[in-house]
């Protein structure tokens, strides 16, 4: 029946729900998102344990920014996974009757503020740690001296403010989050968009989850060809990069699971921005994206359970056994190495060094 035909709906979500139905089966579903949010709760609880661990034993600057960072990353993570999943079982185990348990359209707001919140804090935050980690390669002096833990810490309080504004925009614009064509899950209007404002929403949202995509690209390939022309370049600086490569291995993972999670669904909502109508798009295409999406909530613990410095020797270890090809000698794995890395870097950079490479050729000369 079609919204034209009653035009005063029951309640405020029924003028909120969709004109079209997605089938979904009700036992199977339950059960998917029972499964699914356990082990997205298990995991992401699993890798801040890990992670507080780490930064509690590290107490190293280089290596504090980057551990804090990602913690905040993970524990987005979870908090999203537990309550978009705990509604979705909600939603699933009252038969998607909106109408009866939501009408004032609070319980769909709540899931649509925390999906936009945890789907955009997330890679904001992965583009910030590419970003910090950038620095700390290219600029090692800047990033010990300059970049210190207050200003981190008010780059992640800003991250976290910026997501919360995106995600209560439309809430402060006077605009509802609407039940989508499944009716499991609430997000912005996606049919029959005629208004601006409602494109606007599913264009900055698009925007600013691709370009926080990029920017991790950017920072995450001048890292990668910094640290393989150093390690090339002298054997004298390759030692005391072992850190840094297994932060940026991380960074490259994390960067590899958003884009194949996040990039279908948010090019699907810029399609839908651009063009003005979700009809035309299948409702089951829809919602595919956006439990790939979601996905990404459980594969990025995974990133820093699998991918630590101990794993990475014995997976090196391995492969050296098995192929019998040495790559790189197993000093670089050294714990100390970094602080030597970094003293070297100072001293080369130092007004005190510099002065005593020029005073070297006058004494020789004399």
């Amino acid at each position: 029946m079609s919204m034209n035909n009653s035009k005063q709906p029951v309640s405020p979500a029924a003028g909120l729900l969709s004109n079209t139905t997605c089938q979904t089966e009700k036992g199977t579903s339950i059960s998917f998102s029972i499964i699914f949010m356990t082990v997205g709760i298990l995991s992401n609880s699993l890798a801040i344990a890990i992670l507080m661990k780490a930064y509690q034993r590290f107490r190293q600057k280089y290596k504090a920014s980057f551990l804090l960072l990602a913690s905040a990353l993970v524990i987005t993570d979870f908090f999203g996974h537990l309550i978009n999943g705990a509604i979705a079982v909600f939603v699933y185990a009252s038969d998607k009757d909106w109408i009866h348990f939501d009408q004032s359209n609070v319980l769909c707001s709540i899931f649509g503020i925390c999906l936009v919140f945890s789907g955009l804090c997330p890679l904001f935050l992965g583009s910030v740690m590419a970003i910090e980690r950038c620095i700390g390669v290219t600029k090692p002096i800047f990033h010990s001296t300059k970049l210190t833990s207050k200003h981190v810490k008010m780059m992640l309080s800003g991250v976290c403010f910026f997501a919360v504004f995106i995600a209560l925009l439309p809430i402060l614009g006077h605009r509802d989050y609407k039940i989508q064509a499944s009716r499991t899950w609430c997000f912005y209007k996606t049919e029959h968009i005629k208004d601006w404002e409602d494109r606007f929403y599913l264009l900055l949202f698009s925007f600013l989850g691709l370009l926080a995509l990029g920017i991790s690209l950017l920072c995450n390939a001048i890292t990668g060809i910094s640290l393989l022309r150093v390690t090339f370049k002298s054997q004298q600086h390759r030692q005391g990069k072992s850190h840094h490569f297994e932060m940026v291995i991380q960074l490259l993972a994390i960067m590899c699971v958003s884009c194949v999670c996040w990039s279908p669904f948010l090019m699907t909502m810029a399609n839908i921005g651009i063009n003005g109508n979700g009809f035309q798009q299948a409702c089951e295409a829809i919602l595919f994206t956006l439990r790939m999406a979601t996905w990404n909530q459980i594969l990025d613990p995974w990133v820093y359970i699998l991918l630590r410095k101990a794993v990475l020797k014995n997976l090196y270890k391995l492969a050296r056994r098995c192929c019998g090809v040495n790559v790189i000698s197993l000093h670089v794995w050294e714990l100390s190495s970094i602080k030597n890395s970094l003293k070297v870097a100072a001293v080369s950079e130092s007004p005190i060094a510099e002065k005593g490479a020029q005073q070297v050729p006058g004494s020789a000369g004399q």
